[in-house]
């Protein structure tokens, strides 16, 4: 029976594919609501095993998405999926997803390694990699190491999917940019370059289908409905990839650090315990400036600051161009090295994005490079592979490594790469 229902509910989300693809990005959603049976069972009646609330088909929310956001057998990147499957991440293999917001398969993968003589074997923990959604169908657990969101009172317990995600799409941004639940017709999504723009009568969905002012999932209940709206931002049409040859620019134009804010409202704040100053500047109001800009633009690598504003742009950190004009950053979303403009002096800013992946990625804290290590790059290796002490790579191997950086080989940068917070700071730090 389970073996039925899956080969059933597999024919129909390919007919639903099929019908619904635009621009060749997939449709289910389509910035709204997607087809009910494609998540639930109406009538309970072909739920095999045990299915979740909400008759929905598999035991919780995450696992419902997983259905579809994660495919056993893929080769490598694979259109909308965020997760590689446990069974496919052998000791020394990376996750196979390159989505811009990561591979949820780094929080399988826990790491150890001597970092120097004389010291204790070090850990990376596999749940320090990302947001632990719980998914019990697919083997994700909740954090065992904190039981709130950093930085806020979100319980780690209730940490799915859909605490980020509206399944249902009701979130809509209208012709004005005003966000809202109701009112104009859903025409399609927002979240690509190639996406319609809303007019008087349409509006489009938000980007990635985040939830807004007033969001809280029917799972959870308690005073931790979201505040903020989602952000202005949109994705290159072709999204999950390698970026061995050429860079996938996410367009970030404003609100995103506000956005994550809805769960982290303190990371950034003296109320963050231990706090004795505020941590990094982030969101609208964090303007790169004059100086960080002109370093941004100057940086390419360690020892190598010829770089020109207008190729200076690095995936691995970007950042807002701190508008909300559609029509000006839709343009700059490729995925084909056509825009690598880097940021300007009065209008960019930081984001929580410039250093996290909102997934998870292949270094603590879900940074997008190492962060806890003095160089990136040594000798001109990433991870130092096979070495008795290995303080920089910490137990990956070069494969891993190579896959956390999204493919870039190590030869993009110096031989011996120092950390990129240099890329603003340019050893300068406040």
């Amino acid at each position: 029976m389970r073996i039925l229902t899956t080969v059933i509910r597999g024919l129909l989300t390919t007919a639903l594919i099929i019908i619904g693809l635009e621009n060749g990005s997939v449709a289910f959603h389509d910035g709204g609501v997607g087809v009910c049976v494609g998540c639930h069972s109406i009538h309970g009646s072909d739920i095999a095993t045990i299915g979740g609330p909400s008759l929905l088909r598999e035991q919780d929310a995450s696992s419902a998405c997983l259905f579809c956001h994660q495919r056993a057998g893929d080769s490598g990147p694979s259109d909308y999926h965020v997760s590689t499957p446990f069974s496919e991440l052998p000791q020394g293999q990376p996750p196979k997803q390159l989505t811009p917001g990561g591979d949820f398969g780094w929080l399988k993968k826990t790491f150890s390694w001597v970092p120097g003589p004389s010291l204790p074997l070090a850990y990376s923990r596999g749940e320090r990699h990302g947001h632990n959604i719980v998914a019990a169908d697919f083997l994700y657990d909740g954090d065992s190491t904190y039981a709130v969101a950093p930085g806020g009172t979100y319980p780690s317990g209730g940490l799915s999917c859909i605490s980020c995600h509206d399944p249902h799409g009701k979130y809509r941004r209208h012709v004005d940019g005003s966000i809202s639940t109701t009112w104009s017709p859903i025409i399609g999504s927002g979240s690509f370059a190639s996406s319609p723009a809303p007019d008087a009568n349409k509006a489009v969905g938000v980007y990635r289908l985040l939830g807004g002012k007033g969001y809280l999932p029917k799972s959870l209940t308690g005073g931790f409905a979201f505040v903020n709206d989602p952000p202005a931002a949109v994705a290159p049409d072709v999204y999950n990839r390698s970026e061995a040859t050429s860079q996938t620019r996410v367009a970030y134009g404003a609100g995103m650090s506000e956005w994550c804010s809805n769960c982290h409202p303190d990371m950034h704040t003296a109320a963050y315990p231990g706090n004795t100053s505020l941590l990094h500047p982030t969101g609208n109001g964090a303007k790169l400036g004059v100086a960080k800009a002109a370093n941004y633009n100057a940086y390419i690598k360690t020892g190598d600051v010829s770089g020109l504003a207008s190729t200076s742009y690095l995936s691995l950190v970007p950042f807002e161009e701190g508008t909300t004009d559609y029509a000006t950053f839709k343009a700059h979303a490729k995925s084909d090295g056509s825009w690598l403009a880097g940021p300007d002096n009065t209008t960019a800013q930081v984001t929580c994005l410039t250093c996290h992946r909102a997934h998870a990625s292949g270094w603590d804290g879900i940074m997008r490079w190492n962060a806890e290590s003095l160089y990136i790059v040594n000798n001109g290796y990433y991870a130092q592979e096979g070495q008795p002490e290995q303080p920089y790579g910490q137990g990956r191997t070069e494969v891993e490594a190579v896959r956390a950086y999204y493919d870039m080989p190590a030869s993009n940068f110096s031989p011996n790469q120092d950390s990129l917070c240099n890329k603003c700071h340019i050893g300068v730090y406040p």
